[in-house]
């Protein structure tokens, strides 16, 4: 659910930017920024070792990517961090998929 919710925010920051609407975009980014940093939050290296370290890095790069479309007012980074997400969602769901079907 926080990956629908983040690529739902990202989608309105790119809209929201395509018809210049400053304050929306600043709100869909913060958005967009408090989720990431849940996930982020919610990581154990401990358990997650590799695949957790990996996540973090790219949660890292979807902060830097919202936080430079904020800056600069600029979709573009948006649109990379809305890739990242497309696939993190997809491969989060295809495994859930995999463990349903085993169980």
């Amino acid at each position: 659910m926080l990956y629908q919710a983040a690529i739902n925010n990202c989608k309105k920051a790119i809209k929201a930017i395509d018809e210049n609407n400053i304050a929306k975009k600043g709100e869909h980014i913060g958005k967009l920024k408090d989720i990431v940093i849940e996930l982020n939050n919610s990581l154990d290296f401990e358990v997650g070792g590799e695949v957790a370290k990996e996540l973090s890095s790219l949660y890292d790069y979807l902060i830097y990517s919202s936080t430079q479309a904020n800056i600069k007012i600029d979709k573009v980074p948006l649109e990379g961090a809305l890739s990242v997400l497309n696939t993190l969602y997809e491969g989060w769901s295809e495994a859930i998929k995999n463990l349903r079907k085993d169980n």
